[in-house]
């Protein structure tokens, strides 16, 4: 599918959402998200002139989120602010799950196939979070029974599955290095190639190939400038910050310290 058709259908739905919310004054939102479509949405609800809305994948670091339209009488523009203080609310849940004894540690492709062989749809789930004792999906609240009830194994380990509240996350420690490296100039493919351990020729093929997304937005052009505090995704390899800024040096290069998430 096209991104002129993709955008299509989904200025369709945001348009359904957004005038639910304003027509009826209530909570809307969209199915899950990655991170192109959630760059087309975005562009997509910037057209409309909608301000009142939030992306939200039931904790901040979401890569997988869906689009909350709020109406004029809740009293945040932030859904996650919301849906803390309001969690009957909130239209996502989370499935726990827990594999038996002496089961194989199983990774999140594994538990992604397992959803997946139930026949469920893709933009009904968000990310699944893996962990030493299982792993905790987070999911529409519309679809939890059925994956509770129903997803009993994945790979060959046997599991267990229980509902529990957003508040109740289990995120991973999240592994990281700091690489201090010394650029031409801020453009996103020298940072990239300085974060990834990349050409610069290949950074900047991955930017026209759609890999990479800077705050959450798609970027099409390598010779972007970046400031300090960016949060870089190269698809397929991981996410990096921008954390530091630094001097010039005498050779006319500028000293960056990047956080790189393993």
């Amino acid at each position: 599918m096209d991104n002129r058709k993709d955008e299509k259908i989904l200025a369709a739905r945001i348009a359904d959402q957004i005038g639910a919310c304003e027509n009826k004054y209530m909570i809307t939102y969209t199915e899950f998200m990655d991170l192109h479509q959630r760059s087309l949405a975005e562009s997509v609800i910037r057209d409309t002139g909608f301000r009142r809305y939030g992306f939200y994948g039931g904790y901040s670091e979401a890569e997988r989120t869906i689009a909350v339209f709020l109406p004029e009488y809740i009293g945040t523009d932030s859904p996650e602010d919301y849906f803390r203080a309001n969690p009957e609310d909130d239209p996502l849940t989370l499935i726990r799950f827990t594999h038996g004894k002496g089961g194989k540690e199983l990774k999140h492709r594994d538990y992604l196939g397992a959803l997946m062989g139930l026949g469920i749809r893709r933009d009904v789930t968000g990310d699944i979070l893996v962990n030493s004792k299982g792993a905790d999906a987070i999911v529409l609240r519309s679809i939890a029974d059925f994956i509770e009830m129903n997803m009993t194994s994945a790979g060959r380990s046997s599991l267990s599955a229980a509902q529990a509240g957003i508040s109740d996350l289990v995120i991973p420690e999240q592994h990281f290095e700091e690489r201090n490296a010394s650029v031409a100039s801020l453009r996103l493919d020298n940072l990239l190639s300085a974060a990834f351990g990349i050409s610069r020729s290949s950074a900047a093929e991955a930017v026209r190939s759609g890999l990479v997304f800077v705050d959450g937005i798609e970027m099409s052009k390598p010779d972007h400038q970046l400031d300090e505090g960016a949060r870089i995704v190269l698809r397929h390899k991981g996410k990096a910050i921008l954390s530091e800024i630094g001097r010039m040096t005498s050779k006319n290069r500028i000293h960056v310290t990047i956080v790189r998430y393993r």
